[in-house]
Order: C-alpha cells, then structure tokens, then sequence
C-alpha cells in the first residue's frame, strides 16, 4: 500500500504545471503550445538565419551576418550582426511586433510597447 501511494505521489508530481495561481492555491495543466513553422540555416563562415511560428500566433524570424569593425584601439575585430523581429498578441487581443538588431553599437529594439526617449529642449 505504502509503494503504491509513493507511484501516485511520484506520477503526480511528474505532471508539468505550467499555470499556477497561488493566491486560490489551483494548479492545473497546460498542454504546450505546438510549433507550426521551424526553419534554420547555418553557414560555415558565420552567417545563420532561423524563423518559427507556434499555433498560438507567435512568431520569430533572425538572422546573423558576419562583420569586420574597428575597435577602440582602432584594431579589426569581427562581430556578427543581428536582425530579427518576434510577433505576439497582446492581453488585449492586438498583435504586437518587435523589431530589434544588434551590432557593435548595442542592442536596439523598436514597437508600440518598447518606450522611447522623448526628444530633449533645446
């Protein structure tokens, strides 16, 4: 009796519970969002690319170019530059769309939900 209570405690606590609400002590389980569209490529000399789309509307595209820059010493460095976007639907049902690239100056990301700085007085 003892080792079948053990087996059910343990099957039980192998289910992923990925929606918890704590303050009414619910757990309960979500099946994962399924992957429609996956595509990637990788190339010897550094370039890559991947997308995806879940069922859910989520999307995600970026690719990767290798680039020759100047570092602060004024010596070549190789960096690999980055675009991409991600797409997802808001809680108010809107989808929003990220756009963001990354180089040797930083990470840079632009959308409705990205704050901005406002222009300064002169």
């Amino acid at each position: 009796m003892i080792a079948v209570t053990l087996a059910l405690v343990a099957a039980a606590s192998a289910v992923p519970v990925t929606d918890v609400k704590p303050e009414v002590g619910l757990r309960a389980y979500v099946e994962p969002v399924k992957t429609i569209r996956s595509e990637s490529s990788q190339q010897p000399e550094g370039p890559y690319s991947f997308s995806f789309e879940t069922e859910n509307g989520i999307t995600r595209e970026e690719n990767g170019q290798v680039k020759e820059v100047l570092d602060e010493e004024n010596k070549p460095q190789t960096v690999v530059v980055v675009r991409g976007a991600y797409s997802y639907t808001d809680n108010d049902g809107k989808i929003e769309t990220i756009n963001y690239y990354a180089d040797e100056t930083g990470f840079h990301a632009e959308g409705p939900s990205i704050p901005t700085v406002a222009p300064s007085r002169r």
